[in-house]
């Protein structure tokens, strides 16, 4: 079929300005980018029309609350061939921009005045052009000093009784530019076709440090269910540690049906505590508490302890029923119903979990599904909670996330979601875009150099930091990797450096200080007696444990702008596999991060400094001083030697200090 031809009067009141390349965008301006409070959203585009007629640009944009737009100047660069510009985000929530150009006829005409003046050329119907130009600015302007002024001008450059230069002097004048910029109308206005948005989220959502606690475990001796109050008493030393936020699995009533035994068993006594996962019994579901953890007036309590502290109350948001929940009772066609009438229970073959039961998110009540679920979410923010660890958001629908979190966002822009999607990375990206503030990674799975080097660089990438927070958790209930099975003490405070030092996001699972380390059996990333099932009770002061490490490490991330920031990640070369070097660099701050990944064995290399990046000449000495001993150590060069024992000292945090003076050791 052939193709209709547009006509002629079609085509001709088409824009004839080009904007193009918007930045910052996800996907075309389908999802948003992530920002934090106080960060600059820098623009850039491509703006470009035919002919030679000069542009102007600018973003308008529009903060939370805001009626009217605002606008900011958008810059030429010829060496990009690019136009750039931003705008402040002084307020969390959504922001909405898109850019606008237009022809700037003033400059045009002066331009091409100065050119034909310069040529010695008359300019006479040239300056009588100018004084149309300004006439019309001037009739724009319905009173005051700025069109008498304009007025007059105008009035000069259409005097030709007036000398030629005197004319020439009022057309190139500062103050004719500057009133003509200040209120000349554009006459073809064009803007870009999409409307761009921005999330701007509050400063924890993009640098915290985590710590995951079993309240329950929190007792006073050995075999005591913990409560709210007992658990109370370990915030100081969780603050002291440096954390931010302390993440709570699930604290609700648990299912008796089918309850899980320690390690996992099928076969419960009656002193087994079940699985926080498997949601609901008769005291209650999604909100409620376990009455052995105490009362919701105790969990307040709890919250504003920690707020005391100067911790932020995390709680997992895990969207499953026990067989005892009440919605299986009420609401038994939220759930898989199967042909025999029984409901599906969960299943990762061969994997079963009979004590848990997923729900049917497309069911034909789904409506009242879906507002049950986001009510949840609300009863807990009403008891001042702020962040939600959300539960394998991946087997739950894309739909429900996007509508659920810009639901509770709408008017709770503060609400952080962190989704726990091990999951394939598209799925991951997806949910990322989706709303979620930050999300689990691969990390606890990346050991090697180069595995390192490639998943970080991925992470990092501007394509991916736009919407993707990473958050490098070391260890995880359900995640012991080999190679903190079989690194001892060494192999933990090497992924506790990595992990606080490559994002500044990043957390740990309690235990993880004193170097928990058997697994359930030879070959399974799973615990030996697992806190999943079990009350444990640990004695925090043994000999060994990394306390104060993390502690010194989550002070160095408050001192150290470098380290709070996202996207200034960069890895330099080592000339030993087994040796890491990566930079993470601020204004001003300046470090370089060296890391033994060898737990069993000493290791030496040379490593590669970015001199040129740092601005030190190749044959000047400088100082760099390692932040986790205080030693300073002159290097000359590019190449410099690093010997690392990890049994003494897994890694340096070198930051750039100063030139050195007479007496400095070397490394």
């Amino acid at each position: 079929m052939k193709r209709k031809s547009k006509t002629v009067k079609a085509v001709a009141i088409g824009p004839h300005i080009v904007i193009e390349c918007v930045e910052p965008t996800v996907d075309g301006g389908r999802f948003p980018v992530k920002r934090v409070v106080g960060d600059p959203c820098e623009v850039g585009a491509d703006i470009y029309k035919d002919g030679h007629d000069l542009l102007m640009a600018r973003v308008r944009y529009r903060g939370p609350g805001d009626s009217d737009w605002s606008f900011a100047p958008l810059t030429f660069d010829y060496n990009t061939d690019r136009w750039f510009g931003e705008f402040r985000l002084d307020r969390i929530g959504r922001w909405d921009f898109t850019v606008e150009a237009w022809t700037d006829v003033f400059e045009t005409w002066r331009t091409g005045l100065e050119k034909k003046i310069g040529a010695n050329q008359n300019v006479d119907l040239e300056l009588r052009e100018g004084g149309m130009v300004a006439e019309a600015a001037a009739r724009r302007v319905k009173f005051g000093d700025a069109r008498r002024a304009i007025t007059q001008l105008a009035r000069e450059l259409n005097d030709t009784t007036l000398a030629a230069p005197v004319r020439q002097r009022v057309a190139l004048s500062s103050e004719l530019a500057a009133l003509m910029r200040d209120h000349s109308a554009p006459r073809d206005l064009t803007t870009y076709e999409h409307e761009l948005f921005v999330t701007v989220d509050r400063p924890r959502a993009a640098f915290a440090a985590w710590y995951e606690m079993f309240p329950r475990s929190q007792g006073e001796q050995p075999g005591a269910h913990g409560t709210f109050d007992s658990a109370t008493m370990e915030l100081s030393r969780i603050a002291a540690m440096g954390f931010d936020v302390l993440y709570l699995p699930p604290i609700h009533p648990i299912g008796r049906k089918f309850r899980k035994g320690k390690n996992n068993t099928l076969t419960p006594d009656e002193s087994d505590v079940g699985s926080p996962w498997a949601i609901g019994n008769e005291d209650g579901g999604h909100t409620a508490v376990e009455p052995k953890l105490g009362t919701l007036q105790d969990f307040g309590r709890f919250v504003a302890a920690a707020r005391n502290v100067g911790l932020e109350i995390a709680l997992d948001y895990a969207l499953q029923c026990s067989p005892d929940h009440p919605w299986v009772k009420d609401h038994p066609d939220w759930f898989h119903v199967r042909p025999d009438g029984s409901i599906q229970y969960a299943e990762n073959p061969p994997k079963k979990y009979q004590d848990i039961y997923p729900i049917n998110f497309w069911c034909d009540d789904r409506e009242s599904l879906w507002a049950a679920c986001r009510d949840v979410l609300l009863f807990w923010m009403e008891r001042g909670v702020r962040t939600f660890r959300v539960d394998n958001p991946h087997t739950k629908p894309f739909a429900f996330w996007e509508w659920v979190i810009a639901d509770i966002q709408r008017d709770h822009p503060d609400v952080i979601f962190f989704a726990e999607a091990f999951t394939r990375p598209k799925r991951m990206k997806r949910l990322a875009k989706l709303g979620f503030t930050m999300s689990y990674t691969y990390f606890t799975w990346k050991n090697t150099a180069t595995e390192l080097r490639e998943f970080l660089t991925e992470l990092t990438q501007p394509e991916t930091a736009e919407y993707l927070r990473g958050n490098l958790f070391a260890n995880t209930p359900d995640i012991l990797h080999e190679y903190l099975q079989h690194g001892g003490r060494p192999a933990f405070r090497t992924r506790l450096l990595l992990a606080a030092t490559m994002l500044p996001l990043y957390g740990i699972y309690s235990g993880y200080e004193l170097g928990e380390n058997v697994p359930v059996k030879p070959g399974s990333e799973e615990y030996r007696n697992s806190e999943k099932y079990e009350i444990r009770f640990r004695d925090w002061n043994v000999p060994g444990n990394l306390q104060e490490e993390m502690a010194l490490l989550n002070r160095l991330r408050r001192e150290n702008q470098a380290l709070q920031l996202y996207s200034n990640l960069t890895f330099h070369r080592t000339e030993n596999e087994q040796v890491l070097c990566y930079a993470r660099r601020a204004p001003g701050n300046d470090l370089l991060i060296v890391v033994n990944l060898d737990p069993h064995r000493v290791q030496e290399t040379m490593v590669t400094v970015p001199l040129d990046a740092l601005r030190i000449g190749h044959d000047e000495p400088f100082v760099v001083q390692d932040l986790l001993t205080g030693q300073r150590y002159t290097w000359r060069g590019a190449r410099n030697y690093v010997r690392l024992d990890p049994q003494v000292q897994p890694g340096h945090v070198l930051k750039l200090v100063e030139l050195p003076r007479r007496g400095e050791s070397r490394a």
